[in-house]
């Protein structure tokens, strides 16, 4: 009898019928089977029909060994009944990462309209105030833009490199307080994506605009860290915090 017809009687007869009168005339010698009078399901009953089919098909000349128990017929049913059911284990996703967009070149001046000029000998930005005819002087920057990671801030992602060099402005620990460094980047590529998790986020800032053309530099890697410069002229220029009395606006000019 096929398994759709047993099943089609089954379901139109509305029977419970025990296993070992529908199947012992089939079964080998030695094995009665029967189920509680129970109701049922669907899945349960193929399951079932299953197994008795797999059972008679391989284990019909080892259930006739003597040394057969009762072990040997669960372990069989076992193998028919259990489902075998395949986990995949998904690797954590990614961290996100700062994607740059684009970059173009803008010039820079603090709150007291002070040029940033670049001291070789030091490696450092110096705000100061250019007279005539030493405009050549002034450090014009080439500002990235990133995608930002984090939807919470609102404030753009930027990395601003000194124009005409590889030079990058980076902010990282040098004793215990975070301090503004000029660091040599061989290529653009490598600042073209940057881990949240990696020691690159030293290399953005978050741009924050307070007007037109008007912003403050924030640290991505420490957020309550600003770039900013003295009050006095001709000084280097550093991290602070917003309690300080340093200068932390700058007016950013994109240029053509």
């Amino acid at each position: 009898m096929s398994l759709q017809l047993l099943l089609n009687r089954k379901m139109e007869s509305g029977m419970i019928c025990s296993v070992s009168q529908a199947w012992s005339p089939k079964l080998p010698k030695g094995i009665d089977l029967e189920i509680s009078q129970h109701p049922l399901k669907m899945r349960s009953v193929v399951n079932l029909v299953i197994a008795i089919e797999r059972l008679k098909q391989s284990a019909s000349e080892s259930v006739l060994d003597t040394d057969f128990k009762d072990e040997n017929l669960l372990s069989i049913m076992l193998d028919s009944i259990v489902e075998e059911t395949l986990v995949l284990e998904r690797g954590s996703a990614p961290p996100p990462q700062f994607n740059r967009t684009l970059e173009y070149p803008c010039s820079v001046t603090d709150h007291q309209q002070r040029s940033l000029v670049l001291v070789q000998n030091s490696m450092e930005l110096h705000a100061v105030m250019l007279q005539g005819g030493s405009d050549s002087r002034k450090v014009h920057l080439n500002m990235s833009t990133y995608v930002n990671p984090a939807s919470s801030i609102e404030a753009r992602p930027v990395a601003l490199g000194i124009k005409g060099t590889n030079l990058y402005m980076s902010c990282h620990k040098e004793g215990e307080e975070p301090t503004l460094h000029l660091e040599t980047v061989e290529t653009k590529d490598n600042l073209a994506n940057i881990s949240t998790e990696s020691d690159m986020v030293r290399f953005i800032f978050y741009k924050q605009d307070t007007g037109l053309n008007i912003s403050t530099l924030r640290s991505a890697r420490y957020p309550e860290w600003y770039i900013s410069t003295a009050q006095q002229d001709n000084k280097p220029v550093q991290m602070c915090q917003e309690t300080s009395s340093r200068h932390r606006i700058f007016n950013l000019q994109r240029q053509s």
